[in-house]
Order: structure tokens, then sequence, then C-alpha cells
């Protein structure tokens, strides 16, 4: 009798875990067709213009898409989801077209005028190198981590984010501004290394990871937006925000950046105070008392009009795929960050979040913020969180093809 319900339980697991796992292909399949059949769209938009690549990036007021320039800091994000349908799919179809939309972005690696090379750079070509190994890719990665290095100041140890001679970052009275997304340009730092083999890139990144631990965090795990650093002795002159609510709020696409930026550091040294922020960020994020049930933050999570404040489409899709990354390590709770990335990425492709085909100006998830006290990308589209959708999505597949 106790074998016979033993067998029964062990044949209700397997059939269980067997129901599961068809779930979750189905999931990533119906996501993917999507995402080929409405990136589709955009590509044959793209290619019938032959003066130009138009490098879409989110929605204007009157509904039409805005095409960026290679210089703008989301001009890598759409070559690398390019790039995510090729690993996705297969598809050798999409090969071609993630090596021209990258091409047509290649001068980024020679900005030194702000930080976000890493973005522009790591998303297209970073990806291309992953998946293709092209030499030539290694060389724009490199000159991409040179124009970087330039932004490092030794007197703060950390990467200049903005600077303050032009523009609106000119009227707040900052010198050395530093912002928590800064935190994502640091892996470009690291695979340059590992390409040269010279030390000072990673010596950069570790530096600036080390500051940013210990100025830009709150005890609660929450992150400031911007640290404004003294250029004369690298003290801290200010701690601000540029696109959050108030200078003491929780900007959620900031927590997102922190999260994904520390879980990045781990990886890549294997210091656990690095995992310990990235999970003490992510904790204050789940457990905060006005996260909506479908987990898709608030744009801030102190906005004064919750629960009607807007959503941030984009801060969720970078925590999940920070979340599948975290949920691969060797640690007690793992499997409960892939439940809480699954939850996640299930509210993303729900009505409420994923466009219908053909609509949203071909992109794929509605519902963003750029930035509110610029009364720019309100609720609008943007290509970072069609991106990281689809890392999200690629590393669920992955991890779930390691399951079987």
């Amino acid at each position: 009798m106790m074998k016979s319900t033993t067998a029964l339980v062990l044949s209700l697991l397997f059939f269980a875990c067997a129901e599961k796992k068809e779930t979750d292909t189905d999931f990533i399949r119906e996501n993917v067709a999507f995402a080929c059949d409405q990136i589709g769209r955009e590509i044959d938009v793209i290619e019938k213009n032959s003066e130009k690549f138009l490098n879409p990036t989110t929605l204007k007021a009157d509904g039409s898409v805005f095409y960026c320039g290679y210089a703008d800091w989301r001009s890598g994000f759409f070559p690398g989801s390019i790039w995510y349908l090729y690993e996705l799919t297969g598809d050798e179809a999409y090969r071609p077209l993630a090596e021209k939309y990258c091409a047509a972005i290649e001068e980024a690696k020679n900005l030194t005028w702000h930080h976000d090379v890493g973005f522009m750079i790591g998303c297209s070509f970073g990806n291309g190198l992953r998946l293709t190994g092209n030499p030539q890719y290694k060389e724009v990665v490199v000159q991409a981590a040179r124009s970087l290095s330039t932004r490092f100041r030794p007197e703060a140890g950390i990467i200049q984010s903005w600077d303050v001679d032009r523009g609106w970052m000119s009227q707040r009275g900052w010198e050395c501004p530093v912002i928590i997304d800064n935190m994502m340009n640091l892996e470009l730092m690291f695979e340059a290394t590992k390409i040269t083999d010279d030390p000072s890139f990673r010596e950069i990144a570790l530096a600036h990871a080390d500051r940013t631990l210990t100025e830009q965090f709150r005890a609660d795990g929450s992150c400031y937006h911007v640290i404004d650093y003294s250029l004369e002795d690298g003290s801290v002159r200010n701690r601000h925000t540029a696109q959050g609510y108030a200078h003491e709020s929780a900007w959620s696409r900031g927590q997102a950046w922190a999260i994904y930026g520390y879980t990045i550091c781990y990886r890549e040294t294997g210091e656990q105070k690095y995992l310990d922020q990235a999970l003490k960020t992510f904790r204050f994020m789940r457990d905060h008392k006005d996260m909506p049930d479908d987990l898709i933050p608030y744009w801030d999570m102190d906005a004064p009009d919750i629960p009607n404040a807007l959503r941030d489409v984009s801060s969720a899709s970078c925590i999940a795929s920070a979340l599948y990354e975290i949920s691969t390590l060797d640690l007690p709770e793992a499997d409960t960050y892939k439940t809480y990335a699954d939850q996640i990425m299930r509210s993303l492709a729900s009505p409420a979040y994923r466009a219908e085909p053909g609509t949203n100006g071909n992109f794929l998830l509605m519902h963003s913020v750029g930035s509110i006290p610029h009364d720019a990308e309100v609720d609008k589209p943007l290509n970072y969180a069609d991106y990281y959708f689809l890392e999200a999505l690629k590393r669920k597949k992955d991890i779930e093809e390691a399951i079987l």
C-alpha cells in the first residue's frame, strides 16, 4: 500500500511538472511569435527607407514613431532586440539585419560626452560579439570602453554620467553628477578587459561600483538617482533626482538599474557584496507596501497619486531579466526569484501591457515612463522596455531548457 501511494504521488508530481513545462514552453513560443510579427512590421518600415537606418525608439505626442540617431543613449536597443530575435528563433534572416543596424550606429563607440556608450554598444555590438565572435566587434567594444574611460574621475573614483556645461543639467548646480543608470554601463568595461587583458577597464568598473555602493543607497536598500561629487576632492555635494518624483523618493527604473547592475558585478567578480546589494534593492521593491498585485511598478514608488499613478513597464522588464539571472545562482531561495520573474512576464504579456499586433507603433509593450519631470515619453512604449522583455524571454527559455 505504501509503495502504491508513493508511486501515485510521484506520478502526480511528474504530470504536474510536465504540464507546467508545456505551459512555459507555450508561453515562450507564443511571445516569440508575437515579437517576430510585431518587430517584423517595423523591419518592413525600416527596409523600405533606403536613405538611412530608422532606429525606432518611442512614440511622439502625435502617435508617430520617433527614430533616434546614433548618438542617442537608446540607439543600441533596437539592434540588440534583433540579435535576441536571431537567438530566440535561430532564423538566419535576422543576422544580416542585426549586423546592418549595428553598423549604422558604430560611430557611437567614439562618444566621450556621456556615459551611455555602454548601453549603446553593449546591447548591440556586445550581443553580436557574444553570438558570432566577430573580431571586428571586439574592436568596437574596446574602443567604446576607451571612450567611457575618459569619463573616469579619480578624485571621486567614479565615471561621470553627464556633462554640466549645457542643457538642463547645467541648471541644477551640479559639478560631477553620477546616476544609478551608470551601473548598466560597467558590463562593457568588464568585457573590454576580457578581450584585451588590460586591467584598467575592470579597475575603473570596480572603483565605480564600490563608490556607488557606498554613496548611492539608503538603509532600506533603495537608491538615489543622482549623486553629485566634487571634482576637487571627490566628496558628495548633493543627493538628488532628475527623473524621480523627489530627491528622497524611489524612482522605480533607478531601482531596476541597481538590481541589474549589481547582478552584473557579482557575475563578473563573485564578490558577495554586489549580490547582497542587488537582492536588498530587489527586496525593497518586492516588499514595498504599494507594489501592485501584477508586479508592474509605479513610475516612482513614492508618487503622490498612487494607486492612480502611471506604471513603468521598462522597470518591470529590466527587473525580470535580472531575476532570471539571479535564479541560476546557487542560492537556497533561487526558485523564488524565477517565480517572481515569471509573474512579471505573465503580466507584461497580458493585454494590459502587451500591444495588439500592428498597433503601438510596432513596439511590443505599452505603458512605460521615460521622465515625468521632463514631460518626456510619459505612458509611451520604449525600445529598452522591449529589449529587456526579449532578454528576459531568452533567459527564461534557457532556464526551461536546462531543466529538461
